[in-house]
Formats: structure tokens, sequence, C-alpha cells
């Protein structure tokens, strides 16, 4: 979950040069950005891979406001800022959710074991894991909670800008570091039947950045590379991640991070707010 605390939803400008100025193109040695875009329209790709977090939805509040609803069911009251932070700090210094070599079969509880114990950490980096009498119990009402709508809330931006590029025969898939309850996620939130196909990190045995589940989703199309564009919030994992493997990207900065926060600026670096204001 890469957007930890959802932010305040940007304002959707809708009409001409406004569009324009909520896309940037920072360009190097200028350090006077950001720019606006001077190449609008974009071109139009033949595919368009999308993260899924932060990028088609986010969580509802934060992960510690999510995660307290349920404490609360078995008697264990937290403050959900002190849950978020342990969340955040325990998530950051995970392994990457893959398991390559794993047999397909054995995913889902390979998922579940890996929730599990970052679970563990993050509670007990609260310090009110001996709290719990059945932790057990309570992390699998936690791990289903997620697998349903109530938890996220989808950006406002992301259903015109599908229904769009969906119009104008765009392929659309979903690319994610996530695991299996993508699947329902996306339906519960009523996005399923937008995409072609969905690529997750748990099935592939890689997560972004590595190249190769980029690559994967690749495959499961009839597009190269030079024809697709990644779209994503992070600018590790989706845009390095996405220009590794040799596909156009463009940061989804929806908290409007500043340049000076963007460790590597490349010449064609481009970023955007708003899914709404991408036009091909």
């Amino acid at each position: 979950m890469a957007n930890i605390k959802s932010g305040k939803l940007l304002e959707i400008i809708s009409l001409g040069q406004s569009k324009a100025k909520q896309f940037t193109n920072y360009q190097l040695p200028i350090t006077n950005y950001p720019l606006p875009i001077t190449h609008y329209p974009l071109p139009m790709p033949k595919i368009i891979f999308l993260d899924a977090v932060g990028t088609l939805f986010g969580v509802r509040g934060s992960v510690g406001e999510a995660y307290t609803k349920i404490t609360s069911r078995f008697g264990v009251e937290v403050s959900p800022e002190l849950l978020n932070q342990a969340f955040l700090q325990s998530f950051t210094s995970a392994t990457p959710m893959a398991f390559p070599g794993v047999d397909f079969a054995k995913i889902p509880e390979m998922e579940f074991d890996w929730w599990h114990k970052l679970a563990i950490q993050t509670f007990q980096t609260a310090g009110v894991f001996t709290k719990f009498s059945d932790f057990s119990s309570f992390f699998i009402e936690l791990y289903k909670y997620f697998a349903t709508a109530e938890p996220w809330f989808l950006y406002p931006d992301v259903k015109p800008a599908l229904e769009r590029w969906q119009n104008q025969g765009i392929e659309l898939a979903v690319l994610s570091n996530f695991d299996s309850r993508l699947y329902s996620v996306l339906k519960a939130l009523n996005l399923a039947d937008f995409f072609t196909s969905i690529t997750i990190s748990t099935e592939v045995g890689a997560a972004k950045p590595d190249p190769q589940i980029f690559l994967t989703a690749l495959q499961k199309s009839s597009f190269s590379a030079v024809e697709a564009l990644h779209i994503g919030d992070s600018f590790k994992a989706d845009y390095q991640g996405a220009k590794a493997a040799g596909i156009k990207a463009i940061l989804l900065n929806r908290e409007q991070t500043s340049a000076d926060q963007i460790p590597i600026i490349e010449q064609d670096f481009q970023q955007c707010t708003s899914l709404d204001i991408l036009y091909f």
C-alpha cells in the first residue's frame, strides 16, 4: 500500500490549458520547474498499465483508521495515528510481496502469511499486541475486510479517464504489487470490467520495480514495450520500474510532491496530478 494516508483530493480541472497546467514536464538542466506540458495532447499508447492502490483507489481515511475498526470488535482500543505510524514503519521495512518458485496453488497461503507477519510486527511496534486474546481470529477478520470495498475509496478521476481511454480503443490493464484480493476489490469497486488483464507481484514472483513484472504484463498483451504506457504513484516502483523495462511512464503525483523530493529527474520525466487530465 504505497499511499498510507489518503490526502486531500485534488481539484479536477476540466478544460483546455487548465488541464495542461496540471501536467508537468520536468526537463534538465532547467531548474525553474514544474513547467506546463509542451506536447499536449500525448501520443496515444496501444495499452495503458495502471497501478492499483494510490492510483485507482486508496485507503479510506488511513490504514490505522481501517485497522481500528476491526480491533474495536476484539476489545482492543488503540490510537489510529499510532497504529498508522507503526504500519508504515513495518511495511517499508518488509520484504517484497513476491514468492518466486512457489507453486501457484500455495500463493494465497503465502500472501496470508506475509500479511500476518506484517500485522504482528505492526501491533508489536504499536505496543498493543499482547492486548489481543486471540490475534489469529482478529487477523482473519482483518484480512477478509481488505478484500471488500469498505476500507477503500475510488478516486473521482478514475472512471472518467478509464471510460474515455476505453472508448478510444486503448487496452487497459492493472499492474500492482498487491495480492490476489485485488481481483475481488476491483469487482467490488466496479472496475474489473475495464481491464483485459491483471498482473500482481505475488503471482509473477517479482515485485515492482523489478522489470520482470512489467515484462510479464506485456506478455499477456499483443503489444510491445514501445506501444505501452505505465501510470502509477510511486517514483521508484512505477516510474523507474517501467522505464527499466523499456516502457514509457508517467508518475501520478496526487499529493503534489515537490520536484526537489524526487531523487532523479530525467530529461523526459513526466508527471500528472490527476488521471482525468491525460488526453491522447
